[in-house]
């Protein structure tokens, strides 16, 4: 035939075998649908990662000061500067005792408060308690009184108003009468109440101290007077300039400029020296300019006399049954010594700075939020309690008042990933604690343990449950009779379906009062189970073909099932018995010797037995990772090629041998990817870890203590953060911590699958 002859030419497409124009229209549409779906799902994937990164970057921003007001004052010699809760009334106190107010917010003239006392006294020292608005003064003639500061806050045509009254109590006697006072504080515990005094005598300095008491009676308190004095200057060397007592009234902090500081603790009715410490030991001159306390009275705060910036924490010293202070923290030095210090009323923050350089810095991280250089030598500084403002009196008496905007000093990547020293605290620790029980807690929120929790949990539960479920789809798809095999599969994929609050609740209220009472007989089970299943495959296969025949292949487990019941029930008779013989332990509480794990565990190991522990939710969160491994690791096993199973068993492989090295190689690449699945279920699952753990966020492999994971920790705390608080955001930050870890986990998982393909490219 010619192909150039028109007559050869191919003639129209029969109508039959055209395709339709609809089918060509569905055709085109899917194409594109499925293309703007696919990069739909990544644009959605990659938005949540912005937004949960979005909400997550407020945490790491410093502080931001604005300067809106200034108030030029009178000259005078200005020894307290004070704020209000909104900074709209503050105040400054002169040296002869004179209170002047200004209010910011309604415009009016300054108010001057004369010194609160019947009669007119010399003031040589001032101490003002910002938190409690209370000032305890010194007078020439070795009194002291506190004065208290009280805002009122009232509400005229919408608009708020604030207005402060000025009171004092009785002027008593801290010293030796006559003489003047240096420097004073003051601690009131409510039943308990101590004042001490730096007392100048005779050209030298010397330590006076006071317990005081109310009397009640049944028309309400009483008059405040001296219970006990204590002279205290035989315990003290050098001549002292700073003085401290705490909030508890059961410490008291004093110290030379030379550096030498002497911390008395009471105990019952008398002040003993507990500690004698040098902070700046290490420095060529370590001389103080400056000690105070930061909130809480539980750290102190140091400059030194070349800027030096530390804190020292009580915490109980190990061998010693009791609490001294020791350094915790270091800051970046200033540029010459501190000359003025506020500390924060809300959280652990400090202004501290030295002629024009003012720090803001937060105790807890050990981080400078803000620092900033002025065109003006400052004097005073103060914080007002809502921590949004800052006020700072110059050399030139002019107040400058400034907001502050740093809604999350507690965060730092130190904070959320680094070990920190918190109060109390012997060493630096990872440690998560989002809340307290009193206004001068410090939020711990380090991810760490969370991060620790979520991987203990999926370890164990990736070890109970990887072996059954991959040692079930390599039965189901490469032994089992086909009758059964129709079975096996569905029923696991109906296990998959159950709810994990379900299984959390049944592993909290069964699972683990069960095993708390027979651990000996699990571990029983984990040793013999396997070593009876091997023996029975060794056996049967031993085993003459004239006694295997009647069995016909794929119905060996129906033989295998009774041994196995049996050695599990044999396991849970013979763990009591076991716990008799291996683990017999003294009981602390009655000193007689006992079997019983739980005691023999802490006391072998050091570590805690709990009831609800990893064990527990490696069981329960074992039992829904098995399904989902099973399911797809069978699949990825069944659809291996026959030709390659029959030309491996017509070279004279055995069944086992086709599966171990044919099978298992060819379809490793969907058995991988069945893992990384299972490890993604293990590792985002949330009310079982909930329900049957201690919920604890601690750190450590021990397989019977609890645990907090991130997705735990998310459900856990979620109700209880403010939003755009910081545990708000901080939750968010473990979020995209975990969003991060499963990302790295399944493009990992993916690289490696597909060497898998490129190796066994069957499949």
């Amino acid at each position: 035939m010619n192909p150039s002859d028109p007559a050869s030419a191919p003639g129209p497409v029969p109508a039959r075998f055209q395709t339709a124009r609809r089918t060509l229209l569905v055709d085109r549409f899917m194409n594109h649908f499925i293309k703007v779906g696919g990069i739909g799902i990544i644009t959605v994937v990659f938005g949540i990662f912005a937004f949960i990164l979005w909400q997550v970057l407020p945490l790491f921003r410093g502080a931001r000061l604005a300067e809106f007001q200034t108030v030029p004052l009178p000259a005078a010699d200005y020894r307290v500067l004070g704020l209000d809760e909104y900074a709209e009334l503050p105040f400054v106190l002169r040296a002869d005792g004179q209170f002047t107010f200004f209010d910011l917010a309604g415009q009016a003239a300054p108010r001057t408060v004369p010194p609160p006392f019947p009669e007119a006294k010399t003031f040589t020292a001032f101490r003002y308690n910002a938190e409690r608005r209370e000032l305890a003064c010194g007078t020439a003639d070795g009194r002291f009184a506190v004065v208290s500061v009280d805002y009122q806050t009232t509400f005229e045509a919408g608009r708020r108003r604030q207005r402060a009254e000025v009171s004092a109590g009785p002027l008593l006697p801290v010293g030796r009468p006559g003489h003047p006072i240096r420097a004073v504080a003051y601690g009131d515990a409510g039943d308990y109440r101590l004042a001490a005094a730096i007392q100048e005598v005779d050209g030298r300095t010397e330590l006076r101290a006071a317990t005081l008491v109310q009397e009640r009676t049944l028309f309400g308190a009483g008059e405040v007077t001296v219970k006990d004095t204590f002279d205290l200057s035989s315990q003290v060397n050098g001549e002292l300039a700073f003085l401290l007592v705490n909030r508890q009234a059961d410490g008291l902090v004093a110290a030379t400029r030379a550096g030498e500081v002497f911390y008395f603790h009471r105990q019952g009715d008398t002040l003993t020296l507990r500690q004698q410490f040098r902070p700046f030991a290490d420095r060529a001159d370590p001389g103080i300019a400056k000690m105070e306390f930061l909130l809480g009275d539980v750290t102190l705060v140091f400059g030194g006399v070349h800027g030096e910036n530390r804190l020292f924490s009580l915490y109980v010293t190990p061998g010693r049954n009791e609490r001294l202070f020791g350094q915790t923290r270091e800051f970046p030095p200033l540029p010459g010594p501190a000359g003025f210090y506020a500390a924060g009323q809300r959280n652990k923050a400090f202004l501290i700075g030295q002629d024009r350089v003012a720090s803001l810095r937060y105790g807890t991280t050990e981080k400078v939020r803000w620092e900033h250089r002025f065109d003006y030598a400052i004097t005073h500084a103060a914080l007002n309690s809502k921590y949004d403002r800052v006020a700072f009196l110059d050399a030139n008496h002019t107040l400058h008042l400034f907001t502050l905007n740093d809604p999350h000093p507690e965060a730092s990547f130190k904070a959320m990933f680094g070990k920190l020293w918190y109060e109390g605290s012997d060493r630096p620790k990872y440690e998560w604690q989002s809340t307290g029980g009193s206004d001068t807690f410090e939020p711990k929120l380090s991810l760490v343990p969370l991060v620790i929790g979520t991987l203990k949990g999926t370890l164990y539960a990736m070890l109970f449950a990887v072996p059954i479920a991959l040692l079930a789809a390599l039965y189901t798809s490469q032994f089992a009779h086909p009758h059964f095999r129709v079975i096996f599969k569905p029923v696991m994929e109906i296990m998959a379906s159950l709810p994990s609050v379900v299984l959390g609740f049944l592993a909290a209220l069964w699972l683990a009062p069960l095993i708390e009472d027979r651990v000996p007989a699990i571990l029983l089970m984990a040793v013999l189970v396997p070593l009876v299943a091997l023996g029975f495959g060794q056996a049967w296969a031993a085993l003459p073909v004239q006694y295997r025949a009647p069995i016909r292949p794929g119905f060996e487990f129906l033989v295998f099932l009774p041994l196995f019941l049996a050695a599990v029930w044999a396991c849970w008779q013979l763990g009591p018995a076991l716990e008799r013989v291996l683990f017999v332990v003294t009981d602390p509480a009655t000193g007689r010797s006992t079997a019983d794990f739980r005691l023999w565990w802490p006391q072998f190991t050091g570590a805690d037995f709990q009831q609800r522990n990893s064990l527990v939710v490696g069981f329960a969160m074992g039992f829904t990772v098995i399904p989902i491994i099973f399911t797809i690791a069978e699949d990825a096993l069944s659809n291996v090629p026959a030709t390659l199973r029959s030309g491996s068993l017509a070279l004279g492989a055995s069944r086992w041998q086709t599966a171990l090295r044919i099978i298992l190689p060819t379809a490793s690449a969907g058995i991988f990817s069945a893992l990384m699945v299972g490890l993604g279920r293990a590792v985002g699952e949330t009310m079982i870890v909930v329900m049957a753990t201690g919920n604890t966020p601690i750190m450590d492999l021990n397989i019977f203590s609890g645990m907090r994971t991130l997705s735990a920790n998310i459900a856990v705390e979620l109700p209880e953060a403010p939003h755009h608080g910081t545990l708000y955001r901080t939750l968010f930050l473990g979020a995209m911590v975990l969003f991060l870890m499963t990302f790295a986990v399944n493009t990992l998982a993916e690289v490696l699958r597909q060497r898998l393909r490129e190796r066994y490219k069957l499949v």
